[in-house]
C-alpha cells in the first residue's frame, strides 16, 4: 500500500530515508553536506601604530628583520629625529601628542614636582596630574567617534583630564582612556600582544576598534644590557620581528586591511664602563641635589647654594657640556617647563655621568643630543593610506602626530610641534 510507506517518509530524521535505491551497479554522487560559503566582510581599514623601542633605522641592515623590511621596501621608510630628551616616555608621549616633552610636560622619565607637593614621576607613574598637558591621539579619536585601543602605550593607562583624590591617591575621578588598553606587564609575551589586537579585530563592527597601538620593549632591554652590537641584540631584534610577521599573517587570515606605522622611541649607543664622569667631579651634594643620572644629569640648588652650584659647573670639563636650563641650546627645544631642573648636564655620546662606577663592561644608552646618528629612531608606513616603494628625508617624531591624524580622518589642530608637510610625501 501507498499509505504505510509515505507515512514512513513522514516520520523519518532525513529526506534521505525516502531516497531512492539505485540500481546495481550505479555509480551516485555523494551528498553535498559542506554549509554554504560564508560571505567575506568587506572591512574598512584600521590603523596600527607600533613602537619598537630602541630600535635603530640600521637593525634593517642586518638581514635578520625579514618582516620589517618586506612592510619598508613595501611602503615607506626613514628615520626619525627623536624628541630631546632622546628617552622612552617623553618621546613617546611626543608621538601621541605631537608636542615636544617641553611642552607636553613628560620632560624625562623621572621628573620632580617644582612644589614639591607630588611624588617623584617615575615610569610606573598613572597619577594625571603629570599627564593632563597634552591630550593623546586617543582622546581626539574617542571624541570623534573613533574607537581606539591600547595593547600597551606609555601613557594609555592614565585617565587623560582625570584627577587624583588627595585622600584616596590611588582613586582617579574622571578622564578619557582608549575605549580598550590592557595595563603594561612585561611577563605579557609578544604573541599574546598581537593575539590581543586580533581578538580586538575579531569583534562586530560597533565595538571593533579602528585605531590600535601596540608596543615592545624587548629590543630596548637587549640594547642596554648587552649593546646595539651584541648577538643578544639581534636576537631580541630577530624575535619582535617574527612577531611583526605573525601580526600580518593574522591580519591576512581575518581580511583585515590596516595601515601599519612602525615607529621607535630612539636609538641606542654603545658605551663602556671607562668611559663615565664621576657625578662629584660635576657638583658636591652640599651644593645641590641630583635629579637624574646616566647620559644627562640634572641637578636642583640647595636653598642658598646657588652660586656655589653655578660656580661649579660652569667651569668646563671634557665630555661633558652644563647649562643653566635657559640657556640650553635653542635647537634641542627644553628648558622652557619647570619641570626641568635648574641645571642640565649632558655627556657626550659613548659616556656617563654617573654616582658609582659602571656596573657592566658594556652595554647601550639613550638619551643623548638628539641629533646624533646613535640616536635616530625607526620609521615604516605601510598599507592602502600609504605611497610604495618610498623613502623620506629625516623629519621630526612629532609629526607623526600629523600623518595619523590625517590616515584615521582627524582634522589637524592649530598650536602642536608636528606638521603634516614633512611626512606628506608617506601618503598615496
Amino acid at each position: 500500500m501507498r499509505i504505510p510507506v509515505l507515512l514512513a517518509c513522514l516520520s523519518a530524521a532525513s529526506l534521505g530515508a525516502c531516497a531512492v535505491t539505485p540500481p546495481p551497479g550505479a555509480t551516485v554522487a555523494p551528498p553535498d553536506l559542506s554549509p554554504l560559503a560564508a560571505p567575506v566582510e568587506a572591512r574598512a581599514p584600521v590603523t596600527i601604530l607600533i613602537s619598537i623601542d630602541g630600535f635603530r633605522p640600521d637593525y634593517l641592515d642586518r638581514s635578520i628583520t625579514p618582516h620589517l623590511s618586506q612592510l619598508a621596501s613595501d611602503g615607506v621608510r626613514a628615520a626619525m629625529r627623536p624628541s630631546f630628551p632622546s628617552k622612552t616616555f617623553p618621546n613617546h608621549w611626543a608621538i601621541v601628542t605631537g608636542l615636544r616633552p617641553d611642552r607636553n610636560g613628560i620632560v624625562s622619565n623621572t621628573i620632580e614636582d617644582p612644589s614639591g607637593k607630588r611624588d617623584k614621576f617615575t615610569m610606573a607613574t598613572d597619577d594625571p596630574w603629570w599627564w593632563n598637558a597634552a591630550p593623546p591621539l586617543w582622546v581626539d579619536a574617542e571624541a570623534a567617534g573613533i574607537r581606539s585601543a591600547a595593547m600597551f602605550w606609555p601613557g594609555a593607562s592614565v585617565a587623560y583630564g582625570g584627577t587624583r583624590e588627595d585622600d584616596w591617591p590611588n582613586d582617579i575621578v574622571g578622564g578619557v582612556r582608549p575605549n580598550d588598553w590592557i595595563p603594561y606587564g612585561e611577563a605579557v609575551d609578544e604573541t599574546q600582544r598581537v593575539d590581543t589586537i586580533i581578538d580586538w579585530l575579531r569583534r562586530p563592527l560597533a565595538t571593533r576598534p579602528a585605531f590600535l597601538t601596540l608596543y615592545f620593549e624587548e629590543v630596548d632591554t637587549a640594547g642596554h644590557r648587552y649593546g646595539p652590537d651584541d648577538a643578544r641584540t639581534n636576537a631580541a631584534i630577530a624575535k619582535v620581528d617574527r612577531a611583526i610577521g605573525y601580526l600580518t599573517t593574522q591580519l591576512a587570515t581575518l581580511n583585515q586591511p590596516a595601515n601599519i606605522i612602525v615607529v621607535s622611541d630612539h636609538g641606542m649607543a654603545p658605551v663602556t664602563k671607562d668611559q663615565v664622569i664621576a657625578l662629584a667631579d660635576l657638583a658636591s651634594d652640599t651644593d645641590s641635589r641630583a635629579v637624574e643620572t646616566g647620559v644627562f644629569a640634572s641637578f636642583q640648588p640647595l636653598p642658598g647654594r646657588e652660586a656655589a652650584l653655578a660656580a661649579s659647573l660652569s667651569r668646563p670639563r671634557d665630555h661633558v657640556r652644563c647649562w643653566p636650563k635657559a640657556q640650553i641650546p635653542a635647537r634641542l627645544h627644553y628648558g622652557r617647563n619647570p619641570r626641568v631642573p635648574a641645571w642640565f648636564c649632558l655627556a657626550d655620546p659613548g659616556w656617563r655621568i654617573l654616582a658609582k662606577p659602571a656596573s657592566r663592561p658594556n652595554g647601550g644608552e639613550h638619551g643623548y643630543d638628539n641629533d646624533v646618528p646613535d640616536m635616530r629612531a625607526i620609521f615604516i608606513a605601510s598599507g592602502p593610506a600609504f605611497a610604495r616603494q618610498k623613502a623620506l628625508p629625516v623629519f621630526d617624531n612629532v609629526d607623526v602626530y600629523a600623518l595619523i591624524r590625517r590616515v584615521i580622518g582627524l582634522p589637524q589642530v592649530g598650536g602642536k610641534d608636528a606638521t603634516l608637510e614633512p611626512v606628506a610625501g608617506a601618503l598615496r
